[in-house]
């Protein structure tokens, strides 16, 4: 081996590390560029499966990893937000949309017809360009932009260090060799697509690979056709691997992307072998970056097409294939918070969104506890006493998970808004969990009063029964701000803490003077005044919230 080998090889692998690390700089930066519009398509999501691949398609294209949808997927399905039925569409979308990186690599070979699209005149430029946007741009989309031209700048410069590394060796014998093996046997190539995907994680790589040696004639048609069919089964490795330790329905998702494209592998393998033999010439034939790009987008098109009708029969085989467990087994999931899955922290946006939901869900136990406490302590109702208590818990374990998992989303690649959002919902949880303790101190104030056979006045149970409604709404308003953004809620919510932190005043100086005319008991008299002022600072932690989604 010659020192310009030894160069050569080297080459060839910085080339490959440059086009691996644009590829996640590009899907970081398209994630970012996004933002919450990956969340509106997963919104959108519907029982029909139509729409499934739809989305499928369009979030895949965004992140530029169909197997990051896939286990996005597998993280839903396995919080019970999505079921089966649904994710045949994501999936199918999924692999469909996964062909769009073939395309970008495919873009390079215009250079043969126009030199300005040679990656050797405009990869320098878009990295400039992009290096001039991060330094000197205060905006953060043109911020992210910048980043975005960067990595695919050093996304088609990598391809370009691959390109020139083996056109040396295009005709040398050991080249000529393998394309011979590996294209007079389907099943070896098929198995090295399947092992480069594998060991790469990524189908769009090695098929990026494979279109970088095509640029100088080294594939031929069969090569390329089991190649890419290999591939495609090797990108179930992502989801099948994520599948571990998630429940039934999870594994099942990852069983039905493999069966979709084994399926389909199968059915094209022997099509396209029948196809060889009949005009044998043809699998001989050299072919170009766009070629595999043109194979591997009909593939995928095609397999959905055929296999979308068969959604459901898709799901009965993944159902036989993992059983259900037998009655004497069971499944250990933590009941909280089954919706935050470190699947889903592939897609940033996705997973805020799906904390922002928990995170409401934490307020809505609260206000219910809130509700229960209010109510043992002015109508002398006790029996939920108990159930309050651990439920305050309960709620104190919600907010130490869902900080948990804010902290992991905050060390993603997050755009500015999304930054502000996770900040802003870390506020929120600290202010829910506040409500809880209110919602434990007057629990524990009808402890007192059950105990020492306090009541309150029919007068001071009016007042009570009043304010609670006004604060109890007031928080009700702030939870569905949360969720749905709502700013107008903000104007709601300003007002009446306006009016109730008049009344906690108002009925402060009441109660004083039925004090002063010995009408209730000194001991009542405390508590009410405890309560008014634990009821007004529920009111304070409403209108934090609503600040939080105002900002």
């Amino acid at each position: 081996m010659t020192l310009d080998d030894v160069t050569m090889i080297v080459k060839f692998f910085g080339g490959l590390g440059m086009f691996l690390y644009g590829m996640k700089m590009m899907s970081a930066g398209l994630q970012k560029f996004a933002g919450d519009r990956m969340q509106h398509m997963m919104g959108v999501l519907t029982n029909k499966r139509f729409m499934g691949v739809l989305v499928g398609g369009l979030v895949t294209m965004i992140i530029q990893s169909s197997g990051a949808t896939s286990v996005m997927a597998i993280g839903m399905v396995n919080a019970g937000i999505m079921n089966l039925t649904q994710s045949v569409g994501v999936i199918m979308g999924a692999n469909v949309g996964t062909t769009a990186t073939a395309w970008i690599v495919s873009a390079t070979q215009l250079g043969d017809t126009f030199a300005v699209m040679k990656p050797s005149f405009f990869a320098p430029i878009l990295i400039g360009i992009g290096a001039m946007m991060v330094m000197f741009s205060k905006s953060q989309r043109r911020h992210v932009a910048g980043e975005l031209l960067i990595a695919i700048g050093i996304l088609f410069v990598g391809l370009t260090w691959m390109s020139d590394a083996v056109k040396p060796y295009q005709d040398s014998e050991i080249f000529v060799k393998a394309i011979t093996v590996l294209g007079a046997n389907p099943f070896l190539g098929i198995f090295v697509g399947f092992l480069v995907t594998c060991i790469m994680q990524s189908s769009s790589a090695s098929i990026g690979v494979l279109q970088s040696l095509a640029m100088n004639g080294m594939i031929t048609a069969n090569i390329a056709v089991y190649i890419c069919l290999g591939a495609c089964i090797g990108s179930c490795t992502t989801a099948l691997i994520s599948s571990v330790g998630s429940t039934r329905n999870g594994k099942r998702v990852a069983v039905i992307n493999l069966l979709f494209n084994c399926i389909g592998v199968l059915i094209f393998g022997i099509i396209i072998s029948i196809v060889f033999m009949m005009l044998p010439d043809l699998p001989w034939m050299t072919v170009d970056a766009v070629k595999i790009a043109v194979f591997h987008s009909s593939f995928k098109l095609v397999n959905t097409v055929f296999l979308f009708p068969m959604g459901n029969l898709l799901v009965k085989m993944a159902c036989r294939i993992v059983k259900e467990k037998d009655d004497d087994e069971f499944e250990e999931t933590d009941e909280l918070m089954l919706h935050l899955d470190d699947r889903i922290l592939k897609s940033p946006s996705f997973a805020i969104e799906m904390t922002t939901k928990e995170i409401v869900e934490m307020g809505r136990l609260a206000g219910n506890n809130l509700r229960a406490a209010l109510n043992s302590l002015i109508f002398n109702d006790y029996e939920k006493l108990d159930e309050i208590f651990v439920t305050e818990k309960k709620i104190n374990r919600y907010q130490k998970q869902l900080t948990e998992y804010m902290v992991k989303i905050n060390k993603l690649e997050l755009n500015e808004h999304q930054h502000t959002l996770v900040k802003n919902l870390l506020y929120a949880i600290n202010d829910i969990e506040r409500v809880g303790d209110h919602a434990e101190n007057v629990a524990e104030y009808a402890q007192n009063m059950k105990r020492d056979g306090i009541q309150f006045s029919d007068m001071a149970k009016e007042e009570l029964v009043e304010m609670s409604n006004k604060v109890m709404q007031n928080y009700d308003w702030a939870m569905e701000a949360t969720l749905t953004g709502n700013k107008l809620l903000l104007e709601k919510v300003t007002a009446y803490e306006e009016q109730i932190d008049a009344m906690e005043l108002e009925l402060r100086d009441r109660h004083i003077l039925r004090l002063s005319r010995n009408e209730c008991r000194m001991e009542s008299g405390v508590i009410f005044l405890d309560i008014i002022s634990n009821l007004e600072r529920v009111s304070d932690h409403a209108m934090n919230i609503v600040e939080y989604v105002q900002e």
